[in-house]
């Protein structure tokens, strides 16, 4: 049996879809991802018959299509990189919207988690520093145009490390109780949980709700994007989110 991780293209873009059906429409059926995809009734079976084996999707010949825990994982891990992809291609590069989505499909298959999170940091760095839309206006102005060669002369006051001011405007999704509605403003962790966080869902500007916390603050039940998410005490201190006048 071939792994998750393993998947070809074409079987992500196909668990993606059904991702987002679910999302939308709370079912997916073939004829519908037949239609989303572009493509026949008949190519879309043979790869739900394949999803299935790979335990990513529930299927029957002529009945609904789900995904399973693990497809589920997986898809949001797949549409997680594409989120970033797209926004970075066009908030940050200024691409059309149209090639800036074929981009991000075409790239979303071969996205590493080391290349997700400096892509992460950096859009995280655009969001939160004081100085991050000017630095954008200037690169703009310098690559694009060439507006502003007298700008650059070593002693940029972004070398600064972080404003400890705007850290403390944020404040740890731990500390939000039950029922709250946050925004993410960075995520804190490092390594292989903060693979597992991204790859979740939790990227910057995205809103978050807090469903039940456990006594102690040791497990958070939330619902990210329309589907349930499950952090520990430990990953929940890590995920910065904006401060309650701030939220949506």
């Amino acid at each position: 049996m071939i792994a998750a991780d393993h998947l070809s293209g074409a079987l992500e873009d196909y668990l993606e879809t059904i991702y987002e059906l679910v999302r939308d429409q709370k079912v997916a059926r073939v004829r519908d991802i037949a239609q989303k995809r572009g493509v026949r009734a008949a190519s879309v079976t043979p790869a739900m018959r394949r999803l299935a084996e790979l335990g990513l999707v529930r299927y029957s010949k002529r009945e609904f299509i789900d995904l399973t825990p693990k497809g589920q994982r997986e898809a949001q891990r797949i549409f997680s990189r594409h989120q970033v992809l797209t926004r970075f291609f066009e908030q940050v590069l200024r691409m059309p919207v149209e090639a800036a989505e074929n981009d991000a499909c075409a790239m979303e298959h071969s996205l590493s988690a080391r290349g997700m999170d400096y892509l992460v940091r950096f859009i995280e760095f655009l969001h939160n520093c004081p100085e991050g839309a000017r630095f954008l206006e200037l690169f703009h102005g310098c690559a694009v145009a060439q507006h502003a060669p007298d700008v650059c002369r070593g002693e940029c006051p972004l070398r600064r490390r972080g404003s400890d001011e705007e850290e403390l405007r944020m404040v740890p999704l731990a500390s939000v109780g039950a029922g709250g509605r946050v925004r993410v403003r960075r995520i804190a962790a490092d390594g292989a949980m903060r693979d597992r966080l991204l790859d979740a869902g939790l990227l910057p500007d995205v809103v978050v709700e807090v469903g039940r916390v456990s006594e102690g603050g040791t497990k958070f039940e939330l619902r990210l994007g329309g589907f349930d998410l499950r952090l520990t005490g430990d990953e929940a201190r890590t995920v910065l989110v904006a401060p309650p006048e701030e939220n949506p």
